[in-house]
Order: C-alpha cells, then structure tokens, then sequence
C-alpha cells in the first residue's frame, strides 16, 4: 500500500496544493488552511524522500528526488511565512514550488521520449504562470496564474504517473 501511494499520491496532491493555493488567492480558501496544508506538505516531502531515496537514486527520478530535497526547505519557509507573518517567505514558497517544477520538467524532457511535450509544455506552464503572478494586479489574475502552474505540473505529474 506504501508503495502505491508513493506511486500515485503526487497526482493527487499536485492538483490539489495548486486548488488550495488558487483558492486561498481567491478568498474561499482560510490562510489556516493554507497553513495547515504547508505542514502538512513539509512532512509528506521528508517521509516521500525517505521512502523513496532508493527508487529514486538514478535515472530521471534522480533529478525528481533533487526537486523535493530543494523544494522541502521551500515548504518549510511557507511555514515560517505564516508563523511570522513574513510575506518574503510565502512568496518564496510559493514562487518556489512554481518554478522547481519547471526545472525537473526540463531535466526529464531531455532525458525521454516518451511524453517529451507534455513535460516540455508543462515547464512552460510554469514559467508562464510565475510571470503572471509576477505581473498579476489582481487576485484573479493571481488565481489564473496558479491556474496555469497547476494545470501544467498536474499534466506532467499525471503523464509521469500513468506512462511509468
């Protein structure tokens, strides 16, 4: 059972992180809940890590286990962001899981054929989507932007998931 949710977890909570975030943004998500799914997340990341390290020590999950090792401490400064009400750290943890993504995107669209676009597309996703939060007037076009994060990592997680 371990291994399954290793396996499908990810598709799961990519859309889901992205929906609450999106949500949050939007007003119809609480801030504690935000809060509460940052932790939450923190602890998922070490225990997947942990898990995972072995499955995950070569070839293009290699590169995977990199982004969750970077991305932990992400999560971990949107935990810190919310305990000291530091708008720095949310948004590092915010444009931090947008644009970690993107790079392990790139680093397995170089190393595979199989789904290449989809992975390709979705880095793009993510980079489109920071430029939108970046430039973003407006808490829908915050939410769009997150959207657009969402849509492309959920994409790429669930291609992973289902091809390999």
């Amino acid at each position: 059972m371990l291994r399954s949710l290793r396996e499908n977890g990810p598709a799961l909570l990519v859309p889901a992180a992205w929906t609450v975030a999106g949500g949050a943004v939007a007003g119809v998500v609480s801030t504690h809940a935000l809060f509460v799914a940052h932790v939450v997340m923190s602890v998922l990341l070490v225990a997947f890590a942990v898990a995972s390290r072995r499955e995950m020590a070569t070839g293009v999950l290699a590169g995977w286990l990199r982004v969750i090792l970077a991305g932990t401490p992400v999560t971990l400064a949107g935990v810190a962001g919310f305990l000291l009400g530091s708008g720095p750290l949310l948004a590092i943890a915010l444009y931090g899981w947008a644009v970690l993504p993107a790079v392990g995107f790139v680093y397995t669209a170089r190393r595979v054929t199989a789904g290449r676009g989809i992975y390709a597309a979705g880095a793009g996703c993510c980079v489109v989507g920071v430029a939108g939060l970046a430039l973003a007037s407006t808490a829908t076009g915050a939410v769009l932007a997150i959207g657009l994060v969402g849509v492309g990592q959920t994409a790429g997680i669930l291609d992973a998931t289902l091809r390999y």
